[in-house]
């Protein structure tokens, strides 16, 4: 099981936020580069990288940030990125591409731009990630501030039909909260996909890690966590540990 520590970044400083709210924003460092080092020095393989300021269509100082941070990060020797966030065009794809990115994820267009989807999955293959996020089993889009009418489970299966290979799910109620994880819903997620998924939103603590890794390797592919890593309640050295 993969433990994928988070870097989620706006203006090119690294923030966690509560549930997806713009408004509660931590900000644990304003240099990326050295995190992602610290984190591969620790032991870490991949890191999950979220371009929060193209999600939220921030300004242009704000994505150029980002966007040389990514490039930064995916220099990085020894660790693979898994990238994302405003992710809605084939020419966005191809930047990350080059830019480095191992994964790079595809989230709200994957609702708005079907067509898109469907162009990203024949061109680019095992490169996506289906980003899925849900609350109360609804799919929610646009930084998580929107609900749609799909249920995530629908949503999987069509992408699972469209040829995505690796998915992300998160659980929006319990993302940066550190309320613990619902293992029911990755186990419903991973049936609808017919493939192992990355679990995000609400790990706390080495056992919400254990508990992933006792589904195992063909309901969890991986872990994303951020707020418990930057908060202390666990250390990268013991995740790993933990899922081994």
């Amino acid at each position: 099981m993969i433990v994928f520590p988070a870097i989620d970044l706006i203006a090119g400083q690294v923030v966690r936020l509560k549930q997806g709210k713009r408004s509660e924003m931590n900000v644990y460092s304003t240099d990326p580069v050295a995190v992602a080092r610290d984190f591969a020095a620790r032991g870490a393989h991949w890191i999950h990288v979220v371009d929060l300021s193209a999600t939220f269509e921030e300004d242009e100082a704000a994505c150029a940030a980002n966007e040389a941070a990514i490039r930064a990060i995916c220099g990085v020797a020894g660790i693979k990125v898994d990238v994302g966030g405003g992710v809605r065009s084939m020419a966005a794809i191809e930047r990350l591409a080059q830019a480095g990115a191992s994964r790079i994820a595809i989230g709200t267009a994957l609702v708005r731009d079907p067509s898109f989807a469907r162009e990203a999955a024949a061109t680019y293959g095992g490169l996506l990630v289906a980003d899925v996020a849900a609350k109360g089993g609804t799919v929610r889009v646009n930084g998580w501030r929107e609900e749609s009418d799909l249920q995530a489970t629908d949503l999987v299966r069509r992408l699972s039909a469209l040829g995505y290979r690796h998915l992300v799910f998160t659980d929006v109620a319990r993302d940066g909260m550190q309320t613990g994880i619902d293992a029911a819903a990755y186990q419903q997620i991973a049936a609808a996909a017919g493939f192992p998924v990355v679990a995000s939103g609400g790990i706390a603590s080495l056992a919400d890690l254990r508990a992933l890794a006792a589904l195992g390797p063909e309901v969890i592919e991986g872990a994303i966590t951020g707020r418990a890593l930057y908060e202390g309640n666990f250390t990268l050295e013991d995740a790993l540990e933990a899922v081994r």
